[in-house]
C-alpha cells in the first residue's frame, strides 16, 4: 500500500490549512478553554488528526493508524522514559533526605526568591536540559523550586518560561544533529548560526523570567545578578557552539552560569531580600533570613547531597558519547520497519524537490536510550546513599503511579505529532507560512515554534520542517543555513506551550488539573519571545547577512 501526501485537498490553501489545524485547535481548545485533563486532550487531538487525515486528506486508514502507533511507541521510549527516570532520581534524593540539604545549600547562597529562581530554573535547568532534555529540566527544577517554598503554580509556569534558550542543544545536541541530517547542511554551520541567535535571548530570558514574577522596580533591584546569569550563559553558549562542538553547549553554559552566579553572590546581594507573599516578612533588610534560619552544612554534606545529580551528569554524558552509544546499539538494539508504514508514505513538491518516501523504522534502543542512563544513575545514587533493592523498587513504583497520566499524555502527544507528520498535515500548516514572501525570515521562525508546539520537541520540529525551511529559503533567495537555524531557534519558544511540557510540569509539581491555567499564562510569553527571535532572524537576513557562518570547522 503506497500513498502520496496531498497538500491542498479542498483546492483552497486557506480552507485546507484550517482543516489541517483542527487537531491543534481541538487539543489546545480542550486544554486551555474547557480545562479537560491533558491525557484526554491528547487522545482527542490524536483522534481528530486520524479522522482528518483519513476523511479529508485521503490517507489510507492502516497508514494513519500505524503512524499513530509509531508515535506512541516513540513517545514512551524516547521521551516519557527520560522524564520518568529523571523524576525517579529526584524521588530517591528526597527519600534519602539529600534533597533537603540541596535546597538548604541554595537557600544558604541567597534568601532572595528572585535569585533562587535564576539559580534553579535558569542555570540548573539549562544544565539538565543539556544532559537529558525532553521535559526533564521542567520536572526536576520544578520539584526543586517547590521544595524551596515556591508556590506550585510559579514552580511550573516559571520553569516552562526558563526552559527556552537552552532547548536547541538539549539532550547532548540531539536537535542540531537531527536538523543537519534532514536538511543536508553542515552541522557546524547550523550549530554556529543557532549560537548567534539564541545567546541574544539568553540575556533577555533571565530578565523576562524575573519580571514575570515581580514588578519592574523589583526586577531592576537584581539587575546585576541577571546580567551575570545571562552574560555568562550566553557567552559560553556562543563560544561552545561556534568553536567547540554541538554536544555540550548547554552543559557548559549551565555550569559556567551557575558557578559565575554563585561566586558573584558571595560578594553582592540585593539591598532588600524579596520573598513570596505567603511568607512572613516578604521584604526585609539585606541580612535578614526567614523565620528559622537556614541550617549550616559542611562542604562534604553539600557535596553528598548534590551527588545524585553529579552521577546523573556522568551517566548521561557517557550515554551520549558516540562510541559508547554506538557499541550499545550494535549489541542490544533491534531495528524494525514499522508494518504497513515504512516507505509507504511519500512527500511531494513543494515540500521536497522530488517524490521522497518517508522511512518509518523503530529502533528499540532500550539500553542506549537516555532514559536508561538516567534510570541507572538513580539506582547507583540510591545504592551509594544506602538504599537497598527493595526500597529502590518501592520508590520507583510510587514514581510510576504518580507519573502514569503524564506518560499517557506524552505518548498520545507523540501519536498526534507522528500522525500529522505522515499525513502531511504539518506540511500544509508549514506551507501557509511560506506564503509570507520577504517576511518569511520572521514567520519561518514561527514555523519552528509551531513544530515544537505540535510535537513537544525541538528535535521533532527540526525533523518535520528542516527540509521545508531549506527549500523555501532557496526559492526566496534567503540563506538556507539561516532559515534552518531559525527553525530550531524559533522552536525553543514553543517549548513552553506544548501540551507535553505542560503535562510534565503539572505532574512534577502536583498540579494535575491546572494545565489550562498554566497554558493561558505562558502563551503570550511564548508568542512575544518567538517574535523577538523572529526580529533577530530578520536582521540577520537583511541587515547582517555576512554574519551567517559557512564552512566552519569545529571539534567533533
Amino acid at each position: 500500500m503506497a500513498w502520496t501526501q496531498v497538500y491542498d485537498p479542498l483546492h483552497s490553501w486557506i480552507l485546507s490549512t484550517l482543516v489541517a489545524a483542527l487537531p491543534i485547535l481541538v487539543l489546545f481548545g480542550l486544554l486551555a478553554g474547557l480545562r479537560v485533563k491533558p491525557h484526554w486532550c491528547a487522545m482527542a487531538g490524536a483522534g481528530t488528526a486520524v479522522v482528518v487525515a483519513v476523511t479529508i486528506f485521503g490517507m489510507p486508514f492502516p497508514l494513519a493508524a500505524m503512524s499513530f502507533v509509531y508515535g506512541v511507541g516513540f513517545g514512551v521510549l524516547k521521551i516519557a522514559w527520560i522524564v520518568l527516570a529523571a523524576v525517579y532520581l529526584y524521588d530517591v534524593s528526597v527519600h534519602t533526605g539529600q534533597f533537603e540539604i540541596m535546597k538548604e545549600s541554595v537557600a544558604g547562597i541567597t534568601a532572595d526568591r528572585r535569585l533562587q529562581l535564576l539559580l534553579v530554573a535558569f542555570c540548573f535547568g539549562a544544565f539538565i536540559e543539556g544532559a537529558a532534555g525532553f521535559g526533564a529540566p521542567v520536572a526536576i527544577a520544578g520539584a526543586f523550586m517547590i521544595g524551596l517554598g515556591f508556590q506550585p503554580f510559579h514552580a511550573a509556569a516559571l520553569n516552562l518560561l526558563a526552559n527556552t534558550s537552552p532547548v536547541a542543544w538539549g539532550a547532548i545536541g540531539t536537535p542540531v544533529h537531527t536538523l543537519a541530517a534532514v536538511s543536508g547542511l553542515p552541522e557546524s554551520d547550523l550549530s554556529a548560526m543557532i549560537g548567534r541567535i539564541l545567546p541574544i535571548t539568553g540575556i533577555i530570558v533571565p530578565f523576562w523570567l524575573v519580571r514575570a514574577m515581580v514588578s519592574w522596580s523589583e526586577t531592576v533591584e537584581v539587575l546585576p545578578a541577571i546580567l551575570v546569569v545571562g552574560a555568562s550563559f550566553s557567552l559560553m553558549q556562543y563560544f561552545w557552539s561556534n568553536h567547540v562542538d554541538s554536544n555540550l553547549v548547554d552543559i557548559a553554559g549551565g555550569v559556567v552560569s551557575l558557578v559565575a552566579t554563585v561566586l558573584f553572590l558571595r560578594f553582592w546581594q540585593p539591598k532588600r531580600i524579596w520573598r513570596l507573599e505567603h511568607e512572613r516578612g516578604a521584604m526585609s533588610g539585606a541580612g535578614a533570613r526567614a523565620p528559622g534560619s537556614v541550617p549550616k552544612h559542611t562542604p562534604g554534606q553539600i557535596a553528598k547531597a548534590w551527588m545524585p545529580f553529579a552521577i546523573l551528569s556522568v551517566f548521561v554524558l557517557v550515554w551520549g558519547l558516540p562510541a559508547i552509544k554506538g557499541a550499545m546499539n550494535r549489541a542490544t538494539t533491534p531495528v524494525w520497519n514499522v508494518p504497513f508504514l515504512h516507505n509507504a508514505v511519500s512527500r511531494a513538491a513543494p515540500v521536497v524537490t522530488k517524490l521522497t518516501p518517508e522511512a518509518a523504522r523503530y529502533d528499540f534502543n532500550w539500553l542506549s536510550a537516555t532514559g536508561t542512563g538516567c534510570f541507572f544513575a538513580a539506582i547507583v545514587a540510591g545504592l551509594v546513599l544506602g538504599l537497598g533493592p527493595a526500597q529502590l523498587a518501592q520508590i520507583f513504583w510510587r514514581t510510576l503511579k504518580r507519573m502514569k497520566l503524564a506518560v499517557i499524555a506524552i505518548s498520545f502527544m507523540l501519536g498526534l505529532g507522528f500522525t500529522t507528520r505522515y499525513s502531511g498535515l504539518d506540511a500544509v500548516l508549514g506551507l501557509a507560512f511560506t506564503r509570507t514572501g520577504w517576511l518569511f525570515p520572521f514567520f519561518g521562525t514561527y514555523l519552528g515554534w509551531l513544530g515544537v508546539a505540535l510535537t513537544g520537541s525541538d528535535t521533532s520540529s527540526n525533523a518535520l520542517f528542516g527540509s521545508l525551511q531549506r527549500i523555501t529559503a532557496q526559492q526566496l533567495n534567503l540563506d538556507p543555513v539561516l532559515m534552518c537555524a531559525a527553525n530550531s531557534a524559533g522552536g525553543v519558544m514553543g517549548k513552553m506551550v506544548d501540551a507535553q511540557s505542560i503535562t510534565v510540569a503539572t505532574s512534577a509539581t502536583n498540579q494535575v488539573g491546572n494545565e489550562g491555567t498554566i497554558f493561558r499564562w505562558v502563551f503570550w510569553h511564548s508568542i512575544a519571545l518567538g517574535a523577538v527571535v523572529g526580529v533577530i532572524v530578520l536582521l540577520y537576513a537583511y541587515v547582517f547577512p555576512g554574519a551567517v557562518p559557512h564552512g566552519l570547522t569545529i571539534v567533533k
